[in-house]
């Protein structure tokens, strides 16, 4: 008589722990059915079957299986294996090197074909369904409702799924971040302040400055979340998968694929305020940093045909034309742009320095030259 181990797997915690057992038991009916001795039982409860990775159940199964200790696998069908092609693939050829047969109570005993059928059909059903997780997520967005998570300074209304209600009291938090921003202090000092005061952060047991100032190409951090200004923005990130470790890891979205909508009944901070003095404030921090390295700063900043942040200086010179992408960047950020003037100023300035560089480097050639 063969000996066989089952393996069993429901993939989240909104199943039934009764999958589990309903599993087994069809298992146990085949292998009595076909004079298998069942001698031990693996399983992974509420495990994705996108990876191996965290499946305990299923990973001392293959170990076990080195060991020549069975010969064969039953499983209610192959998906409880994997509903990923090449871990299905991978897991069969592994078994089938080591003599030990797949069967599956619906479908038989396993073969290459089988796999590649049912390998495809499962990663298809598994990709289809974030998909429509994803639409319906949408979907819930353009209702101005959580699609998922929790922003400091809301909390879900219970028995109404989907909204939130603003929390006062972080509220005031929320609101005097922005103030002490807007009035020149640094993120750092700002943390600094909250922690020695025992404010409970958002999430974690202290503030950071990335806290406060996040990640502007992601969007995070709470002085750039748009909720306080009454707009909800979703589909800033989206998580892919690392086939190697199996960790889900965010990438950021281009801003063409963010989805928003209003919801008026979450503001609580004047948006064109907080828009105007929080990006004038950046550029006050910007043109800071900037001070050692760009030579005309502020004189670079114009405007052109009404555009910010465009400049009509059209030297091909390396320095001015670094400059000019510096224009438009701090133009976005400046509160308003300075005079055509100023900046040809700046231009000439600039190209003065080109010039006197490009002499001295002449000077230097023709001298070595002469030695």
């Amino acid at each position: 008589m063969k000996k066989a181990l089952i393996y069993a797997r429901f993939s989240t915690d909104l199943q039934n722990e009764r999958s589990i057992e309903d599993q087994i038991t069809l298992c146990r009916d085949y292998a009595s059915r076909n004079n298998i001795d069942v001698i031990d039982v693996h399983e992974d409860r509420a495990r994705s079957g996108g990876s191996i990775m965290g499946r305990d159940g299923l990973l001392r199964l293959l170990d076990r299986a080195k060991d020549g200790s069975f010969d064969i696998v039953v499983v209610e069908a192959l998906d409880r294996l994997s509903r990923d092609m090449e871990d299905l693939a991978g897991i069969h050829k592994r078994l089938s090197f080591l003599g030990i047969e797949i069967r599956a109570v619906h479908e038989g005993v396993v073969n290459t074909v089988l796999v590649g059928l049912r390998g495809l059909v499962g990663q298809l059903y598994r990709e289809d369904n974030a998909h429509k997780v994803r639409r319906g997520l949408s979907g819930r967005v353009g209702q101005g409702l959580n699609a998922g998570g929790r922003a400091y300074g809301y909390a879900p209304i219970a028995g109404d799924k989907g909204k939130r209600t603003i929390v006062e009291a972080e509220a005031q938090i929320v609101r005097r971040i922005f103030e002490e921003y807007i009035g020149g202090r640094t993120p750092r000092e700002i943390a600094h302040d909250l922690n020695n005061e025992g404010i409970a952060p958002p999430r974690g047991r202290s503030w950071n400055a990335s806290t406060i100032n996040g990640n502007m190409q992601r969007g995070t951090g709470l002085i750039q979340n748009e909720l306080y200004a009454g707009r909800l923005v979703w589909n800033k990130v989206r998580m892919v998968k690392d086939p190697d470790t199996g960790k889900r890891l965010s990438r950021p979205n281009a801003k063409k694929d963010w989805q928003t909508a209003n919801v008026p009944d979450l503001w609580c901070w004047n948006v064109d305020q907080r828009e105007r003095q929080v990006r004038a404030h950046s550029y006050q921090m910007f043109r800071g940093h900037r001070k050692r390295h760009v030579p005309g700063r502020k004189d670079i900043l114009s405007t052109d045909s009404g555009k910010r942040g465009s400049c009509r200086i059209g030297s091909r010179d390396a320095a001015s034309k670094r400059d000019c992408r510096v224009c438009a960047d701090l133009s976005r950020r400046a509160e308003a742009p300075v005079s055509q003037s100023e900046c040809e100023t700046g231009a000439s300035r600039n190209e003065a320095r080109g010039t006197q560089s490009r002499d001295r480097s002449t000077s230097r050639r023709d001298s070595q030259g002469a030695r």
